[in-house]
């Protein structure tokens, strides 16, 4: 149940990842001049669907407080490389980013360590 902690924190940390980009592409490309700059921000700032990675964020800092409570940083953090993981196969799937090898075998070298990095030996 505690891993549970630190599953939330990957979670919503991934979902306010896709979400930002999600809504950043349907906004465009960032504007040249300071004004229509500000508007952007502020347009994104008020978006529901910004302001609900932002919640997840913080929901992500809540469950990361209560994951440390329950295990030592040098056993939890290299858990939080499964976001790269995640963000990696989400956006390829919803944003059709392309997927090459040398990525494939960085997250599997990622992987390769979560597994060796947690092991209770």
């Amino acid at each position: 149940m505690n891993h549970l902690y630190i599953l939330l924190t990957i979670l919503f940390t991934v979902y306010g990842q896709i979400i930002i980009k999600w809504q950043v592409q349907i906004a465009g490309a960032f504007p040249q001049d300071n004004i229509e700059k500000l508007q952007y921000i502020i347009r994104l700032l008020l978006n529901p669907w910004v302001i609900s990675s932002f919640t997840c964020a913080f929901l992500a800092a809540l469950s990361w407080m209560a994951a440390m409570t329950k295990f030592p940083l040098s056993y939890a953090y290299p858990f939080m490389s499964l976001a790269f993981v995640l963000v990696m196969f989400l956006s390829a799937v919803f944003f059709k980013e392309p997927v090459t090898i040398p990525k494939s075998i960085g997250l599997g070298l990622i992987i390769l360590g979560i597994i060796i990095g947690s092991s209770k030996r």
